[in-house]
């Protein structure tokens, strides 16, 4: 596969989100899903402030044990600017997308975030773009509409010269058989390897991808391995492996296969710090000292080692002589 060239911008924001071209990433942008985490007896009664006060208290420790970290804009992302949680070495992704989605479970719509766009992402000085989207490869008319989002948040990218990370969250389009049900353990690879495949040709710099198996279906390691396989070459660019809820241990196991299998590092999430939220004070404290740091710096050995570089998808675009005077003229 030839190298796609990139800008220097875009060059640029891969380099301050990965280690050796590894994407080693803390992923804490949750926004409503965390309220219900913190009290779901009453999501209500958490507020903003308390979940800045948690993300704070959370990214600050764990930074410094991974090459970036992705933020909300809400809760999050210039709150850890000002106060230092996220420190200038450290790359930062930001969301641009609304929590959650638009029509019903089985046909859902990505809405993008009122009043944010990849330009002020851009201007508070993040290092790459995130955006999620629920996607089916097979949903017709939902899938175009997914698409034509993409390729609009693409271009805004290209303008602005940054790098998107694009996640997709795969569902079910059929309500009797749910994404949890065997029925849709049996469709999830190839669902999860089109998925690599339509969205990657649209030109993302960086796919975000769940396990494309499950795990409590299919217990074969063997067959772990064939999905991510397919996964890698069907995608025309990097993709990194998200934890959703699974375990740490269980997590940990899938970053060794989908590496090994050709996947580009890890954005990990609740497999890390899920258990701070239900302890508080020094226990807290502790906890993400020791093991959720832990935790992270043995996926990032697993991934550094296993992992296949960004590098071997992209280099930087040739240099004409001149070239600040054509630059700087695309910029204007």
């Amino acid at each position: 596969m030839a190298k796609r060239s990139l800008t220097p911008g875009k060059i640029r924001g891969l380099q301050a989100t990965s280690t050796d071209g590894i994407f080693c990433i803390l992923a804490f942008d949750h926004r409503d899903s965390l309220r219900g985490m913190l009290k779901p007896e009453k999501p209500e009664a958490v507020s903003d402030e308390d979940i800045v006060q948690f993300k704070e208290v959370v990214v600050r420790p764990l930074v410094t044990h991974v090459s970036a970290v992705l933020l909300d804009p809400i809760y999050g992302a210039v709150q850890g600017i000002s106060s230092g949680a996220v420190p200038g070495n450290i790359g930062l992704l930001v969301a641009l997308e609304q929590t959650g989605y638009v029509g019903s479970s089985t046909a859902r719509v990505t809405a993008l975030l009122p009043n944010w766009s990849v330009s002020t992402i851009k201007k508070i000085g993040a290092s790459a773009v995130k955006l999620l989207i629920y996607y089916h490869p097979d949903a017709g008319e939902i899938t175009d509409k997914q698409d034509a989002l993409v390729k609009k948040v693409i271009e805004d990218c290209r303008s602005h010269d940054i790098p998107l990370f694009l996640e997709a969250v795969s569902y079910s389009r059929d309500a009797a058989h749910p994404k949890n049900s065997p029925e849709f353990a049996v469709l999830r690879p190839k669902i999860l390897r089109d998925t690599a495949e339509r969205l990657s040709q649209l030109g993302p710099d960086v796919l975000k991808l769940e396990f494309p198996v499950d795990i409590l279906y299919a217990t074969k390691e063997a067959d772990w391995r064939k999905a991510c396989r397919a996964v890698s070459d069907a995608s025309q660019v990097p993709w990194t492996l998200l934890s959703a809820s699974v375990d740490y241990d269980t997590y940990r196991r899938q970053v060794i296969v989908a590496c090994q299998e050709g996947a580009s590092g890890f954005m990990a999430g609740r497999a890390i710090w899920k258990e701070a939220i239900d302890i508080t004070g020094n226990d807290r404290e502790e906890f993400l000292n020791s093991e959720a740091s832990r935790r992270l710096e043995e996926i990032k050995t697993i991934a550094l080692r296993e992992g296949r570089p960004w590098s071997d998808f992209f280099e930087a675009e040739p240099l004409p002589e001149n070239w600040y005077r054509q630059f700087g003229s695309k910029a204007r």
